[in-house]
């Protein structure tokens, strides 16, 4: 009875599923995506089917079939299987989990995976704690995440795993996932249809993830049975989907603030525009953007358009007076300024061949002339004798030594010819450096 009991009850816990979890594949065959992994001869595929997979990370973003995989490992191996979630577990519970494999593998001679779930959520004690374990091979892991491994494991960890990327799903794969879904008799089959244009809209504004596209047909599947339909419209889907919130992880933030700069470094004002757009509507910090905007006024408009880092500044202290919403309006002031001004980074070669020759060059000492001269002794020491004050000279400037003999002839500042970043004032000729050189390599 109790058998009967159970069963009944998993019948019904699965009939109130939400779809994605009733679609959830039973086999590697049915994985929708991920065919660079998972395709036949494909390495993960490989591994898995011939019970010899070692500790892994699977990164990818939501819904491209981690804990999916994860699950089907699990019909796959011979070894035990436990699964947590970095969310609520802790160092006890992995430990609880090595006691058990350790009595599992002494009595019964069976191995141990561990899933964890949310993997990048330990922090560094925590990770550590999985160490010993994964080292001598009692516990095989399988790490989830959705942040960057690089960034969110630590580096002992991440050199005993061999390491997945799992992509978004492309419009033909989300597209064949959401017919499935109506033709399984686990899913929708009997109950609706979908329209072609309700289709192209849930797989162009799921982003590639299968859960959320499973779960918005769901929803616009009830919507159009409530409403007495059995066909679902585009204005079920455009409501299933509502407008989701925009935000990404901490490798994704450094890949748009990256994509950010480079669009402005190119003068492309649009793209500039968009992916500030981008940071503001996900919540970036208003202080970082505008931090990385005076950087790049010097880094990469520099000389051609010196006022660009007013500009840049302005933008800056903007946020900190105005703050948001209003100061977006500063920020857009300042990347379509800064995208559309001529770009130079003189300044930028210039500071690095000086920064350079300081740490390779023989650290020469400060000519007796520039030494200061304002003390008492300094001219018995002879500090600043032959010093020639440019003050004096009708022009300006005198033609005299600044820098050590060691560096006395190299050069680091070229300019660029652009904007106003051209050569101008008093120079005098650096014998062994011809403009455009390398000043490192001369």
């Amino acid at each position: 009875m109790s058998d009967l009991f159970s069963t009944a009850v998993e019948d019904r816990l699965r009939a109130r599923a939400p779809l994605a979890a009733r679609l959830r594949p039973r086999s590697l065959d049915e994985v929708v995506g991920q065919q660079h992994l998972l395709a036949p001869g494909r390495p993960l595929r490989t591994l898995i089917e011939a019970d010899r997979l070692s500790s892994v990370v699977l990164w990818g973003p939501p819904g491209t079939g981690k804990t999916t995989i994860a699950r089907l490992v699990a019909g796959e191996t011979a070894k035990a299987f436990e699964p947590l979630s970095a969310v609520s577990a802790g160092v006890k519970d992995v430990r609880e989990v090595a006691e058990r494999a350790r009595a599992r593998l002494g009595e019964h001679g069976q191995g141990t995976i561990l899933f964890l779930d949310e993997v990048h959520r330990f922090n560094r004690t925590q990770q550590d704690s999985l160490l010993p374990h994964v080292e001598e091979g009692l516990l095989v892991l399988i790490g989830a995440t959705t942040e960057n491994p690089f960034f969110s494991l630590t580096s002992p960890l991440l050199s005993r795993s061999s390491l997945f990327r799992l992509e978004p799903l492309d419009h033909d794969a989300l597209e064949a996932l959401l017919q499935r879904a109506l033709e399984d008799p686990r899913g929708l089959a009997g109950e609706v249809a979908l329209d072609a244009d309700a289709l192209a809209h849930l797989v162009d504004r799921t982003d590639g993830d299968a859960r959320h596209a499973l779960t918005s047909l769901d929803v616009a599947a009830a919507l159009a049975l409530e409403a007495g339909r059995v066909s679902i419209t585009l204005d079920d889907a455009e409501a299933a989907l509502a407008l989701r919130a925009i935000r990404y992880g901490d490798d994704e933030h450094y890949d748009v603030l990256s994509a950010f700069i480079k669009s402005i470094r190119g003068s492309d004002v649009d793209a500039g525009l968009y992916w500030l757009a981008r940071m503001l509507e996900a919540g970036e910090d208003a202080r970082l953007i505008a931090r990385r905007l005076v950087i790049l006024a010097s880094e990469d408009v520099g000389l051609a358009d010196s006022r660009g880092l007013l500009v840049a500044d302005s933008a800056a202290r903007a946020v900190e007076f105005v703050g948001l919403p209003e100061a977006q309006l500063n920020l857009a002031h300042a990347v379509v300024y800064l995208a559309r001004a001529p770009k130079s980074n003189s300044v930028t070669t210039a500071l690095s061949a000086a920064f350079a020759d300081v740490r390779e060059q023989p650290a020469g000492r400060v000519p007796a002339h520039l030494r200061d001269s304002h003390y008492s002794g300094a001219a018995v020491l002879g500090h600043g004798e032959g010093y020639q004050y440019p003050h004096d000279a009708p022009e300006g400037w005198v033609d005299q030594e600044y820098r050590p003999a060691e560096v006395a002839n190299r050069r680091y500042w070229h300019p660029s010819g652009h904007g106003a970043d051209v050569e101008s004032g008093p120079r005098p000729a650096s014998p062994d450096s011809k403009p455009g050189e390398d000043p490192v390599r001369n």
